[in-house]
């Protein structure tokens, strides 16, 4: 994936309202026009990265793009999970992200419980890899200086 690192920011919108209820892992959502700019070498799957909300601070992340074949969606989305404990909810706020690395394609599971097991082994992994200083050096990148909705590769 030649895009990669990718950067892309917009707002947060309320998206199938599984991830903190039935998953207990909160997701923030990307609207269409955000997951429409991709470019075409992102495949779906499971990355990791650094991600902003508004001017807060900087937080590990791993978002899941695709169709989320458990629940079988059919619309692509980007649902981003910040690695961070949130007191409230960030609807309308602007999320800011940048995609370091790739961990896995996604794939379908027999249970809601595989699931949950496999989206916790994505965050340790992501922590892992962030913690890398070609890595941390992200997360410092000028994109974070800046609150203008944009797209940028």
């Amino acid at each position: 994936m030649r895009s990669l690192p990718y950067f892309c920011r917009g707002p947060v919108i309320r998206g199938f309202g599984r991830g903190s209820k039935e998953l207990g892992i909160p997701t923030a959502n990307f609207p269409e026009s955000v997951v429409d700019s991709l470019p075409a070498d992102i495949n779906t799957g499971i990355y990791y990265g650094w991600g902003r909300v508004d001017n807060g601070d900087i937080h590990k992340m791993v978002m899941s793009i695709g169709w989320n074949p458990y629940y079988k969606n059919i619309k692509k989305s980007m649902e981003t999970h910040l690695i961070h404990k949130f007191k409230d909810d960030f609807y309308g706020q602007i999320l800011s992200v940048v995609m370091v690395g790739y961990i896995r394609p996604e794939k379908g599971f027999s249970s809601l419980e595989e699931l949950i097991s496999a989206i916790h082994s994505d965050i340790e992994e992501a922590k892992r890899q962030l913690d890398l200083p070609e890595h941390i050096q992200l997360k410092e990148d000028n994109f974070f200086l800046y609150q203008q909705p944009a797209v940028r590769s």
